[in-house]
Parts: C-alpha cells; sequence; structure tokens
C-alpha cells in the first residue's frame, strides 16, 4: 500500500472516530470532556488564531448559561458560525431559544446576535465552514473541495448564523 493510500486510511479512521463521539447528534461523554477542555482553551484564548472561540447561551429549559467551543468562518469579513451536527444540536436549539442572544469568549466576553442565515443563502458560507474549521470534516458530508452546488444539497440541515457584536 502507497503512503498516500496508508494517509488516506488514517484520516477516514480519524474522522470516523470523531463522528463516532456525536452518534445521534448528541457527544458522548468524551466528547463532552473535550468540549469542557476546548471550551476552557478557546474562550482564554489558547489556542492561536482567532477562529476558535466559546459560545455561551441561556439553556433553553434551565435558562443555566451552557458553553460551547466553536470554529468562526470569516466571509467577506464577517464571523459565521455554522453547525456540524446540524439543526437539532443543543447549542443551535438554545441561540433559537435565546432569539440569537449570547456572549462569545476569546481572552474576553463580547455579547453578540446571531442571526440564522435562510437555508438559500447558506451553500457558499458552508464551504467556507469547513475548509476553515477543520473540526467540522468529519461530520459535513461534502468536502471542502467541492463546488458551492454541493453544499446547496444540505444546505437546510447544516444551520449558519452570522455574528454581529453589541
Amino acid at each position: 500500500m502507497s503512503v498516500p493510500a496508508v494517509w488516506q486510511g488514517l484520516k477516514e479512521r480519524q474522522a470516523q472516530i470523531l463522528r463516532n463521539m456525536y452518534t445521534g447528534g448528541k457527544g458522548n461523554a468524551a466528547a463532552r470532556g473535550f468540549a469542557r477542555a476546548w471550551g476552557w482553551a478557546f474562550g482564554k484564548g489558547l489556542v492561536p488564531g482567532r477562529r476558535w472561540v466559546t459560545l455561551e447561551v441561556p439553556g433553553r429549559r434551565s435558562g443555566n448559561p451552557t458553553r460551547f467551543p466553536l470554529g468562526i468562518a470569516v466571509v467577506d469579513g464577517r464571523d459565521h458560525l455554522g453547525s456540524m451536527l446540524g439543526n437539532d444540536c443543543n447549542w443551535v436549539r438554545n441561540v433559537r431559544a435565546a432569539d440569537g442572544y449570547a456572549v462569545i469568549e476569546r481572552r474576553r466576553r463580547r455579547r453578540v446576535h446571531l442571526t440564522e442565515v435562510p437555508p438559500d443563502h447558506r451553500a457558499a458560507l458552508l464551504k467556507a465552514y469547513v475548509e476553515q474549521v477543520p473540526g467540522s470534516r468529519p461530520h459535513i458530508p461534502v468536502p471542502p473541495t467541492a463546488p458551492v452546488a454541493e453544499f446547496e444539497l444540505i444546505a437546510a440541515d447544516y444551520p449558519v448564523f452570522e455574528v454581529d457584536y453589541l
């Protein structure tokens, strides 16, 4: 087996492990542990690059703050958050219940309003998200090299929010 084939096999095995951590759109114990650790590190600004943040939003049932580590994609100078797990993940449901109001933390806390992008305007944003946020690639079923038209086919299933800093 050639080196590229071995490398591709390892990448696919790693992607499958990551997908298995989120079976049914919810993180297992390992995923929740990683989320807590990454959420802390992203919030403190310990990971290089401006794309890594922690989103804090009130829980839709409890009202207690919940925190999620996320990657930001920048398109035309605007920040966007995408959901690698689709419509039913907790942070998306919480943001919708909070009418888009949340806090983003990276070295400091900033109040934000997240505006959900309509599905017919998401394709190019999803492509940028998959290109810029490597952790999304195992979960979004379109490769970053695919044309925007392929992202149009899945756009309704993967929300994207435009970030407005208040």
